[in-house]
């Protein structure tokens, strides 16, 4: 029975990160052997499973209580809460849930929204952390909202929490928790800013819909599936129910509702594991081994070329490459950005960075989640919004979030050790900005493929340091992996779009700078303009020359990329008047 117990106990770890290795120091045994006793192990616990469910699904929820540690937070001079600041500082994926008590028509409660009294917060510790200071893999955190002394000051630290790119959030459709949690801060404090965002986040719902789903649920359409279902599913084991509408306000909280609350974010945190999991067996990620030894035999030239490979060896905080180029710059022209010089601060909660896998599951199935204005409306206040027109259809209204703001510095800056000069990449929704932005001597490339992913098109922007230029407001939601590096264009116009870009980054337009780019391609043109006997030999096969340029002494620029020949004709004068008139360029001879 004590081997049995031990090879359950290495058999869940080899779940969570694929790795047998503690099975084979354990019992002194060769690799194949362990993977023997794995699958006996599994599949006697599938046929335990279906003859005594029940009691397989307490052995489940006692596992998971003996692998976890639940503490209580209600005050900030306590050691519970110094706790919490270890763990999130040691964790890399946490995931949140809330509890209110729900709102009734005879309550005299002034507000709509109903108050958070409990966020539970379960910290899974990185293995380092875990197996030096502590024998619990989990921590869960339950943060008492009602207490005056905490809710006034645990603010910093939840706004460093949700918006931490070292730290996976998970939720389960926490769109509405974290409406109740921005609304029980905002009235507690006036002068607190509001918890409107959440990144990089990801929600356990869509994961299960798209990867773990089985293919007898799945035949089962529009239908939304319960945390409790999906954990009785995947896990074996029913998150109950019944305490979710009792009284949270209630003092102390009883055993059971603590057990409660905090299953209920722990399962979170197992259900990503058994994603990370599949993602593995699948081969859609890579482990940080493979990487490894794939890599062993290449040149840092080559490992630079793949951008996984870079980000990972150049992974720096933001604040701390902003110092170190500070560090090396005497005097620098341009004015700091109010922004900028706030975040040059060091947090106070140093988190650890990613580890390669997880951070490839955050390109690649991470999301952002934020609050709008119209979130905070009724379903009532939001059919507003719908407006009828004289033909008496209905249409709903426009708006513009404003999250799509501008908020810099962009990737070029000399700060973060960029040369200065722009560079833009426009999707197929402002082709027609990408030429206008040529004309006026602006870097403005185009994605590789004409319908290129959202990925492709993120992947382009942080290899060429660009800024994509977009009118898609659904790619604003990727905007949290390009770091100041997407901006949505409002005008519709191409000439209001050239002129929206140039005032919102500030960018020096001067007249010999027109027609300085090839229009096909974004590319420079020759240093040396060519004479007709050399445009004529470089345009055989290639392109057409009129005639009637033969007896003008016309001077010929290619561009060194696709070369494609230029001239200084009716048109190139036609087209250097237009965007002087609508840059407004004055001469200053």
């Amino acid at each position: 029975m004590l081997i049995l117990g031990k090879l359950r106990f290495w058999s869940l770890r080899f779940g969570q990160n694929h790795d047998i290795s503690p099975i084979v120091h354990t019992f002194n045994i060769s690799n194949n052997a362990a993977r023997v006793f794995i699958y006996i192990y599994e599949v006697s616990i599938s046929i335990h499973r279906s003859i005594h469910p029940s009691i397989n699904e307490s052995i489940v929820r006692r596992r998971w209580m003996e692998e976890c540690e639940i503490q209580l937070v209600s005050s900030i001079d306590s050691p519970e809460f110094n706790r919490l600041e270890w763990a999130i500082s040691r964790s890399s994926i946490v995931g949140l849930d809330a509890e209110w008590k729900p709102i009734t028509r005879g309550s005299n409660q002034s507000s709509s929204t109903p108050r958070v009294l409990l966020l539970q917060i379960a910290c899974r510790l990185n293995e380092s952390s875990s197996s030096s200071s502590s024998s619990c893999c989990y921590i869960v955190f339950l943060l008492d909202l009602q207490s005056p002394n905490l809710i006034t000051s645990i603010y910093p630290l939840l706004s460093h929490l949700f918006v931490s790119p070292n730290i996976l959030k998970l939720g389960f459709r926490f769109k509405q928790d974290l409406l109740y949690l921005s609304s029980t801060f905002s009235s507690s404090s006036s002068s607190s800013p509001i918890l409107n965002k959440v990144e990089p986040f990801l929600d356990i719902s869509t994961i299960y819909t798209s990867h773990l789903q089985t293919k007898r649920n799945n035949k089962v359409k529009n239908t939304i599936k319960s945390l409790s279902f999906i954990c009785q599913e995947l896990l074996g084991i029913s998150l109950s129910k019944e305490l979710q509408c009792s009284d949270w306000s209630q003092r102390p909280l009883s055993q059971h509702q603590i057990t409660y609350a905090a299953l209920d974010a722990l399962s979170l945190i197992h259900i990503f594991n058994l994603f990370h999991h599949t993602l593995l067996q699948q081969g859609a990620i890579r482990s940080v081994t493979e990487v490894e030894s794939s890599g062993l035999n290449l040149g840092l030239k080559q490992l630079l070329r793949e951008p996984n490979n870079s980000t990972r060896i150049v992974r720096t905080t933001f604040c701390e490459a902003v110092e170190m180029v500070r560090a090396t710059i005497i005097e620098y022209p341009q004015r700091l950005n109010v922004a900028l010089e706030a975040s040059l601060k060091k947090s106070t909660w140093d988190t650890v960075p990613m580890d390669y896998t997880l951070l490839q599951i955050v390109r690649q199935y991470g999301d952002k989640l934020i609050l709008t204005e119209s979130d905070g409306k009724s379903r009532t206040s939001k059919k507003k919004g719908k407006r009828k027109t004289s033909s008496g259809f209905t249409c709903k209204e426009k708006r513009v979030d404003a999250n799509d703001e501008w908020q810099g510095p962009p990737p070029w800056d000399f700060l973060l050790g960029g040369d200065g000069c722009p560079k833009f990449l426009c999707d197929v929704m402002v082709e027609g900005l990408a030429k206008h932005l040529r004309c006026v001597g602006i870097d403005a490339a185009v994605p590789y493929s004409r319908k290129p992913e959202p990925r492709e098109l993120i992947d382009q922007a942080i290899r060429e340091k660009r800024v994509v230029l977009t009118r898609d407001a659904k790619l604003l939601k990727h905007e949290y992996l390009l770091s100041n590096q997407i901006y949505r264009v409002k005008s519709l116009l191409k000439n209001d779009q050239l002129i929206e870009v140039i005032e919102t980054f500030e960018l020096k337009i001067c007249e010999d700078q027109l027609m300085s780019r090839c229009t096909k391609c974004n590319g420079r043109f020759i240093q040396k303009p060519l004479s007709i006997e050399e445009a004529l030999e470089a345009a055989k096969g290639f392109q057409v020359i009129p005639n009637c340029l033969f007896d003008r002494n016309i001077e010929f620029w290619q561009c060194t990329d696709c070369n494609q020949l230029y001239w200084e004709g009716t048109q190139y004068h036609n087209a250097v008047q237009k965007f002087i008139d609508v840059c407004k360029i004055t001469s200053t001879d």
